[in-house]
């Protein structure tokens, strides 16, 4: 018998792969990379890094909240940029999402992310 279920919503983008939006194992949830497409059209977000990150966020939080989670059970998230000219963009966006005490977090600059996004962020819960 498995501990291990597929989380997936309708409120954030489909899977652009072989992969869950979300898993869960026992009370924790793995929240897969989200970048800033609009759900349901599957397009990306028109803007800056700002608007871009905070549909990511959005995203995150609607997959959080099919997994019956919330920001506030977030210990881990892992940002990914490809301009790390962002750094500061990001982080008073992620500041607009969470309380204190905030996740463990990363925040690494790669050289290309999928659909030639500037951002993804994936987050992990405990319940």
């Amino acid at each position: 018998m498995s501990n291990k279920a597929a989380i997936n919503t309708s409120n954030a983008p489909a899977a652009i792969g072989p992969y869950s939006q979300a898993v869960k194992a026992d009370n924790t949830v793995y929240i897969s990379g989200q970048i800033p497409f609009i759900p349901g059209t599957m397009e990306l977000v028109e803007g800056d890094i700002t608007a871009q990150t905070r549909q990511v966020f959005d995203n995150l939080k609607a997959i959080a909240e099919a997994a019956g989670g919330t920001f506030k059970d977030a210990v881990k998230v892992n940002i990914s940029l490809t301009d790390l000219n962002d750094f500061s963009a990001v982080n008073q966006v992620m500041e607009s999402y969470f309380e204190q005490p905030y996740p463990a977090r990363a925040c690494v600059q790669v050289a290309a992310l999928p659909k030639g996004v500037p951002v993804e962020i994936e987050m992990i819960l405990v319940l």
